[in-house]
């Protein structure tokens, strides 16, 4: 059976997807087609119900919550750490409110996060590429952008300084990793299938974690010029031991963060989410 497996071109992706891409792991007679999308693209994407497998923000979920399910496997937490707003000139929190900030996507965890952290004060935002963001606030487009993936490392390269990690405010208020992505399965597949499926995933990602220099060196290729030991540490932020299963502390995070972020929703999938485990 031939399933579309819809994911980030990002180095902790491929990493994750590392075994899979390989024909390193038993794929238990499925047949995997990567398809390589930038995060908000698979936001979309998911709405229409595209891929079989797809990444998606934890975030974008109430739309699609009639479409997927969230798999047990394969999400990234931020444990501690997480997207992070940062300014051209040393900016204090309080001055966010009067700022106009570069967001990279209003379905993204990022831009969830920061609205919760804002509250009750609107962030006034514009979506940009996630890789456009810190040309766009030195350039004094924006006051301040949020920055995902490696931008997390190397803002201070780039003369960017730091207003907040969005990550270490969720977990001093909640204890809890915040929750940003996972891959989500598509309802209507047979159970069966959607338990091999989530099989394969983790098989792949133990395979990753057990062959981390070959799978590092993998995932190098998608770094955008990210040096090893940022890539590595990169890699290592969200892809762990949580991502081969999230657990209780994953699952609370997630309906917690959903319940916190549309407190009127009424699909109770919405805030309550079913997963998906290997059986």
């Amino acid at each position: 059976m031939r399933i579309t497996l819809a994911h980030s071109p990002d180095a902790d992706d491929a990493f994750m997807f590392y075994g899979i891409a390989k024909g390193l792991v038993d794929t238990r007679g499925l047949e995997f087609v990567h398809e390589l999308k930038d995060i908000q693209t698979l936001n979309e994407a998911a709405r229409e119900g595209v891929y079989d497998v797809t990444a998606i923000s934890v975030a974008a979920y109430p739309e699609v919550a009639d479409k997927y399910q969230i798999l047990t496997c394969g999400a990234s937490m931020g444990d501690g750490y997480g997207p992070i707003v940062v300014s051209a000139r040393p900016m204090l929190t309080a001055e966010l409110k009067d700022a106009r900030l570069a967001i990279p996507g209003e379905k993204t965890s990022a831009y969830l996060a920061l609205r919760l952290f804002m509250q009750p004060d609107k962030p006034n935002t514009g979506a940009v590429f996630f890789d456009d963001i810190p040309r766009a606030v030195l350039s004094g487009e924006y006051d301040a952008g949020v920055l995902i993936h490696e931008g997390q490392l190397t803002y201070t390269d780039d003369g960017l300084h730091l207003i907040v990690d969005l990550g270490v405010w969720w977990k001093e208020k909640t204890d809890l990793p915040l929750p940003l992505g996972v891959n989500a399965v598509r309802r209507s597949l047979p159970n069966e299938v959607k338990g091999d499926i989530a099989r394969v995933l983790h098989a792949g990602i133990k395979h990753s974690l057990d062959y981390r220099e070959d799978a590092l060196t993998y995932a190098l290729s998608f770094g955008r010029g990210l040096e090893t030991g940022k890539a590595d540490r990169f890699v290592g932020m969200y892809v762990n031991e949580m991502t081969l299963d999230i657990g209780d502390a994953g699952k609370e995070a997630v309906r917690l963060f959903l319940k916190e972020g549309y407190p009127d929703a009424a699909d109770p999938r919405m805030q309550n989410p079913d997963f998906i485990e290997p059986a």
